[in-house]
């Protein structure tokens, strides 16, 4: 397939078409099996995180690094101009002039649109308020086939804060692309937006809405697990014991089940889990490498 990500950016899901998500994912699978270390030579990427991270930050910088590109940025807004007023606009006109390829994160919902539309290099947005998380949902569906050899037909549910986390938008827009049943579990409260309800519907996806954990056990092949956003609304505390997955509730499981997260876990996920042959969220997180990898390739036009 030609590469036609070149140049682009990368803020929301929806910038990608089903054909170039697919692209991305086979790019991932190809850069994993037949490393390219000199691909991003001579190259600079911007890592440029105004919020907390840990996997998605040190995954785009070991995935330019892997590529034989050269990294710089920042991993808190308190190192920066932003501490002395700076706008984020006229910071992203800067570092675009510093690097070949931006990646940002940021506390506001839309800041990565803003920042795409200031900025003269790609922009990849790293997670920007409550709104979206791209990368991570590519990293999600190839974790997805790569444990159930297929995303098409599958049962899914996305469970945990549906109206805050960020990881659960984006997912459930680009599953909206696959013929797939989904399963949606929210304490009260923390339902999914209409929005994205709609866009479902529209694709014609088949879905349904859940309080109850162990009612969707027994059905589903993957179960996606979010914790709550507390940073993101007031009153988070209240919801911190509401939707938690146990050990003991998966003794009627589907065999091939495997449970994800995007981590980091709080407490939605007992420990006790972890040792469970379903359990494959850290495993997810080693997939952020080569699926970063693919991004920065074809956005440069080095694939």
């Amino acid at each position: 397939m030609k590469n036609n990500l070149a140049g682009r950016d990368l803020v929301s899901i929806d910038d990608l078409s089903k054909e170039e998500i697919e692209h991305v994912l086979k790019t991932a699978r190809d850069l994993h099996e037949r490393p390219r270390p000199d691909l991003l030579k001579g190259c600079i990427l911007a890592s440029c995180f105004f919020e907390p991270s840990t996997r998605t930050r040190l995954s785009f910088e070991s995935a330019m690094l892997r590529l034989g590109g050269n990294v710089i940025g920042f991993s808190e807004a308190g190192t920066t101009s932003h501490k002395k007023g700076e706008s984020l606009v006229d910071t992203m006109r800067v570092v675009s002039n510093f690097a070949d390829v931006v990646v940002i994160r940021h506390p506001l919902d839309g800041s990565a649109r803003a920042a795409a539309d200031v900025s003269d290099k790609p922009v990849i947005n790293a997670g920007d308020g409550a709104n979206q998380h791209p990368s991570q949902t590519l990293l999600d569906l190839y974790t997805i086939r790569e444990c159930q050899g297929k995303i098409e037909d599958l049962h899914i549910a996305l469970a945990g804060d549906l109206k805050y986390a960020r990881t659960i938008h984006s997912l459930a827009l680009a599953l909206a692309h696959y013929p797939v049943r989904l399963y949606f579990v929210a304490p009260e409260g923390l339902a999914l937006p209409d929005s994205i309800s709609q866009e479902l519907r529209r694709h014609g996806i088949k879905f349904s809405f859940h309080a109850n954990l162990e009612e969707v056990l027994p059905k589903v092949d993957i179960f996606y697990m979010t914790r709550i956003q507390k940073e993101r609304f007031p009153d988070a505390e209240k919801f911190t014991n509401t939707c938690i997955l146990k050990k003991g509730m998966l003794g009627n499981c589907k065999k091939n089940l495997k449970i994800l997260h995007p981590l980091p876990r709080i407490n939605e996920i007992e420990i006790g889990v972890d040792d469970h042959p379903a359990a494959h969220y850290f495993e997810q997180a080693k997939n952020g490498v080569p699926i970063r990898m693919a991004l920065l390739a074809l956005l440069l036009g080095k694939s």
